[in-house]
């Protein structure tokens, strides 16, 4: 095994994990303030077509990253509408979220399906970026170093910072939080929105960056690994990127396995393993009934304050 196939190899790894980890971070936010958004999916999809296309008509991948992640929010803002100020129940919701997600990122793309944009490259000199070793640290799309930096900071934000404190609050007794005047719902949609960008940002990755080809449902179910690794990481930002880089490992092994034919288990086995984690991981914390988890407590219930 030589040194350049190891480079790749970590490289692609960091590559397809970066839409995992953003979506992670933004879904973290979200789960802290005590709301469960299970429409990443969904918003991701929304963000994927958004910047692809904003990207081919104006020229501008950049301004393409912008719109995706405000398309994010938006998407992630009529699910706090329906939760948070209607009282609709927050899984079916995020369920319907997803659906809503997949079809209008099918309607807007059906423009343009098979059209191709340029690929972000590397923001760093191409003597850098290409040269066999540095790639590991100067070889990637600006996402990955977005990614990096997002849940950085924010695991600085929820440890180190009042603003952090007060949305742990929120999340672990939200009657409290409001009995000293803190606005519990205005938190909530706050941290509903920045998932929806982060959701929208890591969808933005996929049809800008890792498939620049517009395809219908091209996230192919990321978005709910990516809910599978709040948990994985126990809600907690420092073990995001270990989680992510994990299904990351798994997901590269698929890709692994269908380039070089040879495998010990087929192409099919490890494009299903993440899944299969993912389930297994979301059965075990719903066997413990919340007993010794580290999941905020008033995650998923909703806030109906008196008066």
């Amino acid at each position: 095994m030589s040194m350049t196939f190891i480079i790749d190899a970590l490289v692609t790894v960091i590559g397809i994990t970066t839409p995992i980890l953003l979506a992670a971070s933004g879904e973290l936010v979200v789960e802290k303030s005590g709301v469960i958004n299970l429409g990443v999916e969904g918003m991701m999809l929304v963000g994927a077509i958004a910047g692809f296309a904003v990207t081919f008509e104006t020229g501008n991948p950049w301004l393409g990253i912008v719109i995706a992640m405000l398309a994010g929010a938006a998407s992630s803002l009529i699910f706090g509408v329906l939760v948070l100020s209607l009282g609709a129940n927050q899984v079916a919701t995020g369920l319907a979220l997803t659906i809503f997600g997949i079809g209008l990122s099918s309607l807007i793309g059906s423009n343009y399906v098979g059209i191709a944009n340029d690929p972000l490259d590397s923001p760093f000199p191409d003597d850098l970026a290409k040269d066999a070793f540095w790639r590991i640290i100067f070889g990637h799309s600006p996402f990955v170093y977005m990614a990096v930096l997002l849940v950085l900071a924010i695991g600085y934000f929820l440890n180190k910072t009042r603003a952090g404190l007060v949305l742990r609050a929120v999340g672990e007794n939200d009657f409290s939080a409001h009995s000293i005047g803190y606005p519990v719902i205005a938190i909530r949609y706050a941290a509903i929105a920045f998932g929806g960008a982060a959701s929208g940002l890591a969808g933005a990755d996929f049809s800008m960056v890792i498939s620049p080809l517009w395809a219908e449902q091209m996230t192919a179910g990321r978005g709910w690994i990516a809910l599978a690794l709040v948990v994985f990481a126990g809600w907690r930002a420092g073990r995001l990127l270990a989680g992510s880089y994990f299904f990351g490992v798994l997901m590269a092994l698929e890709l692994y396995a269908k380039a070089s034919g040879f495998a010990i288990f087929p192409s099919q086995f490890w494009a299903a393993m993440p899944y299969l984690i993912a389930v297994i991981v979301l059965a075990i914390i719903s066997s413990r009934d919340g007993k010794g988890g580290k999941a905020p407590a008033c995650l998923g219930k909703p806030f109906i304050p008196n008066g």
